[in-house]
């Protein structure tokens, strides 16, 4: 037997003691979130140490055991809203001075969202004396008549002069057909959208600083994401019985054009997802609000060998443990601690963290300091999630370091302007690596079903940009990884 970690696959591979070939149940998994949940990595016999676990190696034997975890059982009840709002507060500036101990300058990155503009006010608090540099990706006008990206270096400027940062501002415009296939390289996995904007912050904050502070992780403490808040209000059809909401929410999501490009069409493409998602009982409907291709959808796309492998394999068994794990807490506590157990990890910080290394930069990520999670675990989920008002008690605690304006204002997401590239810069590569012929060689899946999926999405009967882009970095992957092209 042998034994091998490193930090990157690549050092793994180059041992030439694993073979490149594709894990299938990580395959499985990989199609329906668009990225793979510890332990499974898409390379068969390698596995990911999933975070805050120690790994032991003792006469031939692995334990893996877990040191920390975040709970939510100590719920306090008997507490103020201005007793949780001043704790929020003096926890934040605790940890973001600890994060902030570096023998260097430390930067922050800034959107104009309140996750970011905390962060950059309380860097500036901490460090009157300098003008903290600040870093601000936006998107050409061009590239954001297909996507519903809010233009939010609007409020990144009004952040950074309210908060006289020594403001940096880079316009989205890269190469993205001869990038793409560096980032996956990067990677080591299929990319994401965001990666590209992720990578090209990070190279341009690298230029002056070696360590930025981020708001990563505030909308999973504090329940800031739209699912979350979706989740509450498709629980009003709960009353109605699983046979009569299944076919009706069904009918409604059939009934809704889901694909059109534009922002103005963006609200129907989410009312689509919604319906489809609100159907389903608890789990399975917040597992929906995070699948992309579906059980039935793969089963479209295998080829009949895949199918065959993939037979029995539950996409969703890392979820469905992790539920099971905080089955007695509240519904919102449940859903914050999957996505901080799945999602956060595997995706955003995997993303973040390759990407800034790739760049040589340094992240540190103050929200996911672990007394600012267990206080947040030890609140009334109500004070998370207030009516229809995300990451509520964030914001009262914010309201003394910034405007109402900055605090109470829309949420924006992180991402790319994938329609537009799809459409565009990216059109060329897809028709060239997703062709018929190299589908057919590859033997995973179906030549026609891919076609299909393609042609759908760009003639915006369904919204199928996510899937085709991933489709789009796998055969990329492929290529780096398995073909050593």
């Amino acid at each position: 037997k042998v034994f091998l970690f490193a930090s990157e696959v690549k050092a793994i591979l180059a041992s030439g003691l694993v073979e490149r070939k594709i894990d299938t149940e990580a395959l499985n998994q990989f199609l329906t979130f668009l990225w793979t949940p510890d332990p499974h990595t898409l390379f068969r016999n390698v596995s990911k140490l999933p975070p805050a676990h120690v790994l032991t190696l003792r006469e031939g034997e692995i334990t893996v055991r877990e040191w920390w975890d975040v709970s939510f059982d100590g719920i306090e009840e008997g507490r103020s809203e201005e007793w949780w709002r001043e704790r929020v507060l003096e926890t934040l500036e605790r940890v973001v001075s600890m994060e902030m101990v570096a023998d260097v300058p430390l930067g922050s990155f800034l959107s104009g969202g309140i996750d970011s503009s905390v962060i950059t006010a309380l860097m500036k608090n901490h460090d009157a004396g300098r003008r903290i540099s600040t870093y601000t990706i936006g998107v050409e006008a061009e590239d954001l008549r297909y996507d519903i990206i809010p233009d939010d270096v609007v409020w990144a400027r009004q952040v950074g002069k309210l908060l006289d940062t020594d403001y940096h501002e880079l316009t989205l415009k890269p190469d993205v057909a001869e990038l793409l296939p560096q980032i996956v390289y990067h990677m080591d996995e299929p990319a994401i959208d965001m990666a590209i904007p992720s990578y090209l912050i990070s190279r341009e904050a690298r230029k002056t600083l070696t360590v930025m502070l981020s708001g990563m992780g505030g909308d999973e403490v504090f329940a800031g994401y739209p699912r979350q808040l979706a989740m509450k209000i498709a629980g009003a059809f709960d009353p109605v019985p699983s046979l009569v909401r299944r076919p009706l929410m069904g009918a409604v999501a059939n009934a809704l054009p889901g694909g059109l490009p534009g922002r103005l069409t963006a609200p129907l493409r989410n009312a689509k997802k919604f319906a489809r998602s609100a159907a389903l009982d608890f789990e399975d409907r917040y597992l929906g609000f995070g699948t992309y291709f579906t059980n039935e959808a793969k089963q479209r796309l295998y080829s009949d060998e895949l199918r065959e492998r993939t037979r029995g394999l539950d996409p969703y068994c890392e979820h469905r443990r992790y539920f099971e794990r905080v089955r007695n807490a509240a519904p919102l506590n449940r859903l914050l601690y999957v996505d901080l157990k799945t999602f956060l990890p595997c995706l955003n910080l995997t993303t973040t963290d390759k990407t800034s290394m790739a760049a040589n930069l340094e992240v540190r990520v103050p929200f996911l300091n672990y007394e600012l999670v267990e206080l947040a675990a030890r609140m009334p989920p109500g004070l998370k999630l207030r009516g229809m008002k995300r990451k509520y008690i964030l914001k009262r605690a914010a309201e003394k370091l910034l405007p109402p304006g900055v605090v109470w204002r829309k949420k924006a997401g992180f991402g790319a302007p994938v329609r537009s590239w799809l459409r565009g810069a990216l059109r060329p590569l897809v028709e060239d690596l997703l062709s018929e012929e190299t589908i057919r060689r590859r033997g995973l899946f179906r030549p026609e079903e891919v076609r299909r999926i393609i042609d759908t999405n760009l003639s915006g009967r369904e919204d199928y940009n996510l899937q085709v882009f991933q489709l789009l970095t796998f055969e990329l992957w492929q290529r780096a990884f398995i073909d050593q092209k």
